[in-house]
């Protein structure tokens, strides 16, 4: 079942634990693919010195970030990746959460064929955030897209819940982020071995 607004519209932490374990659906022409999300990171608005729309700043970039929780916020970093990010929490609180790393549970081939590898260790397929948006073809063209009522691109519950130790961390890349890049923001599931770092 697809993940509604009453999820996406609490704070980033919340999502951010609660999206592990959940299936992030993409519908290609060619084929579905569905990956099992295991890493995020939380990114906390106004006050968070690691988020893009820090002490509330608007720009053209992070406008999206605004919005009420159910959409996607996708940026380009290095002029090459494209990071996926669910926008949460209430209209004008600009929160969001990175999805840093999947598990593909199907449409494998697909994802190689986007990621251009022809290799069978599928651990190196989608553990990281630029991987994973090459693998599912996510690109800027799907920034503010909904979760809850588009058909291209939507999280949904697992049928069966599985069990898993959550482990919190510091989020990656963030030294910037002065004090901020210290919070233990960063959520993966335990020994899974697509968790990016």
């Amino acid at each position: 079942m697809k993940l509604g607004y009453n999820f996406y519209q609490q704070d980033a932490l919340t999502v951010a634990k609660e999206l592990l374990g959940t299936l992030l659906v993409r519908e290609l022409e060619e084929e579905k693919i569905v990956c099992k999300i295991v890493e995020t990171e939380a990114y906390l608005g106004a006050e968070d010195k690691g988020c893009h729309a820090y002490q509330n700043k608007r720009t053209d970039r992070t406008e999206v970030m605004f919005n009420s929780g159910g959409c996607v916020y996708i940026y380009l970093i290095y002029g090459i990746h494209n990071l996926l990010n669910v926008v949460v929490n209430s209209k004008n609180v600009p929160e969001a959460v990175l999805i840093r790393a999947v598990e593909p549970i199907r449409g494998i081939e697909m994802i190689k064929k986007n990621r251009n590898i022809k290799s069978d260790k599928r651990e190196n397929l989608t553990n990281g955030p630029g991987k994973l948006s090459q693998a599912l073809d996510i690109d800027r063209g799907l920034n503010g897209y909904n979760l809850v009522t588009g058909d291209k691109l939507y999280i949904e519950q697992e049928e069966t819940e599985e069990n898993y130790e959550l482990v919190c961390s510091k989020r990656i890349n963030i030294d910037y982020a002065e004090e901020y890049k210290d919070k233990l923001w960063r959520f993966y599931i335990k020994n899974n071995s697509f968790v990016s770092a």
